[in-house]
């Protein structure tokens, strides 16, 4: 049967359903103002008008009252807007759901960048040997985040996936019921939640996505890959950060972490105590029912009373099963061996930990801590440490090893020093790979390296089984990475730490701070060379480095087509193992059904595979095209570092976006930034608000500025052609651009136009719409588009649909914040009017986030 291309499947099977069930949604009577649903429509008709015209907000907005609501009072006039928020809010759940519930119709499950596709394909190429090594060896890690860039509460996830569920059947009845019950749900958390409460929620997904995804997809590669066989190597791991990780967040303590640990081991219990009550109900014949029987009982002692302690270890576990899957398959047949060979699949996998709890802290708060016991400690260290020139604190740093009680000391020192001491009891609680890795943000030379090393061997480990990553993030720390690593590499101390560890060094590169730092192009391009170049110094040692990416929603944060970047690795970047963070809204949208989390890990894991398994040189950049990239990021680093110095840079952030209004959203446990100042600090700022602002106002700066003014200076160099050449054989710099057009398919500038006028603002506001002209422009040129991301139809319709959706929140929310300028502005502003006005930017921020689904 022919099967429609994926625009009109999008359209027949998300913008056609869409429309139906939204005119179900708009009828239904959640409220005492009955004709809200119909008033809706009419004022998204309002705005696109008004945007025809050039009408700012302001005018829109009086202009609906006027002609819909009879001049109405300010107070009913607000209550209207609240009314639509929460009405839109709905809309874009019920779209969410749709999507979701159309994404194995739209997307071919089984096509290219499958586990299928990866089989077949190396089959065809007389590779399945190759391949089947490359398995035996090659890891992608997963790591969860609590980045708060996720604003639907638990209930309202609930909601989602049985309205999904309801979609797929097309049980009309159950979705009119469930829309129902979404009008009257709340989307807004009373409190701000803790770390522990943000583990829980993603705990949801370890259990009811990753767990059964991923032993399907191992499953899936024994059976086809390996029959016969055991695969010994857990090709998936997860990783995980609430209740870990403490950069920034006063509100992680130990007690959070050990509580968190025990969450997911007991998480894991209870999963394989389903898995074996399914057995149970099988294995019903001779010998085999007294072994499940037996690991029925002890695992259900262990993981609903936890008091009693561990009733048994994971080899005992794995013994028992491997027991009966000997029984089975001598004496019955084979009989349901799928199933225990599955069993044993995830107990490979995911162990008594489920995901590993990583420890992260800000290297500033180590200097504090490390001067703190310089002081209380000085017998510790030699004299004038703090004095002595990097490479003497290096060498300094490197034997010192004692045993601390955090008890003898306060604030950062107690804290630091008991995650060291935590990530211990979990390894003696959850295994090694409950927690073994602590992760050295803001990671600037080897002395941050090395004294964390110390800090870790002065909590009475001498030979730590736990990794040191540093965190490289800006782009002067990206450029001098590799020397850094050196350093730690011909360190003797150091050195036999790493032949402990298997002589395999993680570092992590962070695309969300690179950006802010540097600009879309030059944290990019400087993220790949520092993994050239770290890549070429751990060979000279002959260190195995794996790179962990911090990667959020954004492009301008490392997101995008992802999968694409790391099929563009050349063979001088180290590729056996992918790790990347998932964040917030990407964990819902990529990960957040058991469809979704397979495509998405069957594209990385076939990404990273296929590097090894054809001829990577293909990738290789020569040196030509590297010193064009080298040109293209200057360029744009420069154009963008002198926007970023313009005096109403702060200024535009802080009076014409939502950026004060993060904090003001009880989404995530970690405060918006760093510091603990009133003044705003770049330096200090968390990338999620500064680029979920720009987000916000429809201007997406962090993932196209610069990039225009780079592609004109080739443009007008004569040198164009060189850069089509590029774009045609370098899937790097393809995909690069590529997730570029997507920032700016994310565009609206019609919203903010009215602030071209603005005394202040106007300018500075031109130059952005400049910038943005002129990179669409040379975007649309170089790929030879017409329309932005028209390769990409079905991603470009949904991104066209969910704006549209939009639109009243949009405008609301700039209304909202024109009118909060007026009220400032007056002699005696009303405080009560203020805060109402403050309180609808932030509800709106809410819709316009979950509506872009990556847009932080």
């Amino acid at each position: 049967m022919y099967t429609l291309p994926k625009i009109e499947r999008f359209n027949q099977n998300v913008l056609s359903k869409y429309q139906v069930y939204n005119s179900v949604f708009l009828t239904l009577p959640f409220d005492s103002i009955e004709n809200t649903g119909v008033l809706l429509p009419l004022f998204s008709e309002v705005c696109e008008r008004g945007f025809q015209n050039e009408e700012t907000p302001g005018q829109i907005v009086d202009a609906f009252s006027k002609k819909y609501l009879d001049n109405c009072s300010e107070e009913r006039r607000i209550d209207i807007l609240f009314r639509f928020i929460q009405y839109v809010e709905r809309q874009i759940v019920l779209f969410d759901a749709i999507e979701d519930a159309a994404f194995p119709i739209i997307n071919n499950l089984e096509g290219h960048g499958s586990l299928r596709d990866m089989k077949e394909t190396a089959e065809s190429n007389d590779k399945k040997g190759k391949l089947k090594e490359i398995l035996e060896t090659f890891r992608m890690r997963t790591v969860l985040t609590a980045h708060p860039t996720q604003f639907y509460p638990g209930s309202v996830l609930g909601i989602i996936t049985d309205l999904t569920e309801a979609l797929r059947k097309d049980d009309l009845a159950k979705i009119k019921e469930l829309l129902s019950q979404l009008g009257k749900t709340p989307f807004i958390k009373k409190e701000k939640p803790t770390p522990y409460d943000e583990a829980v929620s993603l705990t949801w997904y370890l259990e009811n996505v990753f767990y059964q995804t991923a032993g399907e997809m191992i499953q899936y590669i024994q059976r086809n890959i390996f029959p016969s066989e055991t695969i010994t190597n857990p090709i998936f791991n997860l990783g995980f950060w609430p209740g870990g990780d403490r950069d920034g967040n006063p509100f992680v303590t130990t007690e959070i972490s050990l509580k968190v640990a025990e969450r997911l081991r007991s998480c894991i219990l209870k999963c394989y105590y389903r898995d074996i009550r399914d057995l149970k109900r099988k294995l019903t014949f001779s010998k085999v029912d007294e072994l499940v029987a037996e690991i029925e009982i002890a695992i259900y002692r262990s993981a609903y009373y936890a008091e009693e302690g561990i009733q048994i270890s994971v080899a005992d576990f794995r013994n028992k099963l491997e027991q009966i899957k000997q029984i089975v398959v001598q004496q019955h047949q084979s009989l349901y061996l799928e199933e225990v060979d599955d069993l044993i699949n995830k107990l490979n996998l995911f162990g008594f930990y489920f995901a590993s709890l990583d420890m992260r802290q800000n290297s500033k708060i180590h200097d504090t801590v490390i001067a703190d016991l310089y002081q209380k400690r000085p017998d510790l260290f030699p004299k004038n440490y703090l004095d002595l020139d990097a490479t003497e604190r290096v060498a300094a740093a490197s034997k010192i090893s004692t045993r601390l009680d955090p008890a003898d000391f306060e604030g950062d020192t107690k804290s630091t020093l008991e995650s060291v001491y935590a990530i211990k009891t979990i390894q003696s609680q959850n295994g090694e790979q409950g927690s073994n890795r602590y992760i050295i943000s803001n990671c600037e030379s080897a002395v941050n390296i090395m004294e964390t090393f110390a800090l870790i061997r002065m909590c009475d480990w001498q030979k730590p089984q736990v990794d040191v990553v540093p965190l490289f993030e800006i782009i002067t720390d990206l450029q001098h990475a590799h020397l850094v690593m050196e350093k730690m590499y011909t360190n003797p101390e150091y050195a036999q730490h790493l032949q402990n560890r298997g002589n395999r060094q993680t570092v992590m590169l962070g695309f969300s701070d690179g950006t802010k730092d540097g600009g879309y192009l030059m944290a990019n391009w400087s993220i790949y060379k520092a993994k050239e170049n770290i890549t070429a110094m751990s060979r000279k040692y002959g260190v195995e480095v794996l790179f962990f990416d911090g990667r959020g929603g954004p492009p301008a944060r490392g997101g995008g087509k992802t999968n694409k970047f790391y099929a563009s690795l050349g063979p001088e970047i180290e590729n056996h193992e992918i790790q990347l963070t998932i964040q917030g809204q990407t964990i819902s949208s990529n990960f957040g059904t058991a469809d979704s989390c397979r495509f998405n890990l069957e594209n990385l894991l076939s990404a990273g595979v296929s590097n090894h398994l054809y001829d990577t040189n293909k990738n290789r950049l020569s040196v030509q095209e590297k010193q064009i990239l080298d040109e293209l990021s200057q360029i744009g680093y420069r154009k963008y570092s002198d926007f970023k110095q313009h005096p109403k840079f702060i200024p535009y952030l802080e009076k014409m976006s939502t950026l004060h209004y993060y904090s003001k959203t009880n989404i995530g446990s970690r405060p918006s930034k760093r510091g603990k100042t009133d003044q705003l600090d770049l330096a200090d700022l968390r990338a999620i608000p500064f680029v979920g602002s720009w987000s916000q106002i429809k201007q997406n700066v962090p993932g196209f500025f610069g990039v225009g003014s780079a592609l004109r200076h080739f443009e007008q160099s004569g040198l164009w052609e060189s850069l089509v050449d590029l774009y045609n054989t370098s899937l790097f710099f393809r995909t690069l651009l590529e997730n570029s057009m997507m920032s700016l398919a994310k565009c609206f500038f019609p919203l903010t136009a009215y602030m071209k006028n603005d005394p202040e603002f106007g300018e500075f506001w031109q130059t952005i719409f400049d910038e943005f002209n002129q990179t669409h422009r040379l975007l649309l040129k170089i790929a030879h588009h017409k329309e932005l991301m028209e390769n990409y139809p079905d991603g470009k319709a949904s991104i066209a649909t969910r704006e549209k959706i939009v639109v009243p929140l949009l405008v609301i929310q700039q209304y909202a914040l024109q009118r909060i300028n007026e009220i400032r502005a007056s002699g005696q502003p009303n405080e009560n009017l203020l805060g109402i006005y403050e309180k609808i930017v932030t509800r709106s921020l809410f819709g316009n986030t979950n509506a872009s689904r990556n847009s932080a």
